[in-house]
């Protein structure tokens, strides 16, 4: 089945986007930043905070080889997102977009993870006074949007709603008789 080029410009897009962000944030935060030491953003609710997280989300580790065990989870995570986009129907933009965001930010933590022993770059630092959300970078926020969006997508389709493509829509909001 070929692809439209008009999901692969949504998927290639999103991802290469999302990765080229932040692989260059992330230089500037190394660059610029000292480790764990606090820069005001926005007041104490933004910060930028140098951190490394050698595991996963929510700082997960396996021991000493977690960086191979997560490392080899995110190619398998690549793999899958991409062979999922090339099931797309032509026309859809959301699915390629969660999917392409999803694929970036998995792709922006891996080259992390191939680069230094000392784990993935963490620089964003959100919260106020004691409580404060896990230092994550852009390609989490990726990973964290694309999930949402395939998820807000997958229950549309699993309760019949399934978002019309821009092709079989119709103005007035329906599906054109004979699509899907």
């Amino acid at each position: 089945m070929a692809i439209p080029a008009r999901n692969g410009r949504v998927f290639w897009g999103a991802a290469l986007v999302t990765l080229a962000v932040d692989v260059v944030t992330k230089w500037a935060a190394e660059r610029h930043l000292h480790e764990h030491v606090p820069v005001n953003v926005v007041g104490d609710v933004v910060r930028f905070t140098l951190a490394y997280n050698p595991g996963a989300a929510f700082s997960m580790s396996l021991g000493p080889f977690s960086r191979y065990i997560f490392g080899a989870f995110a190619m398998v995570a690549l793999v899958v997102l991409w062979r999922l986009y090339r099931q797309t129907r032509p026309g859809e933009l959301l699915l390629p977009l969660g999917l392409g965001l999803a694929w970036g930010g998995a792709a922006g933590n891996l080259v992390d993870r191939f680069r230094s022993p000392r784990g993935v770059v963490d620089f964003i630092d959100i919260g106020t006074d004691a409580w404060r959300f896990w230092t994550f970078n852009v390609a989490d926020s990726g990973v964290t949007v694309g999930a949402i969006i395939l998820a807000w997508f997958l229950s549309r389709e699993e309760s019949g709603g399934r978002p019309a493509s821009d092709a079989t829509a119709n103005p007035s909001g329906g599906v054109a008789p004979g699509a899907g």
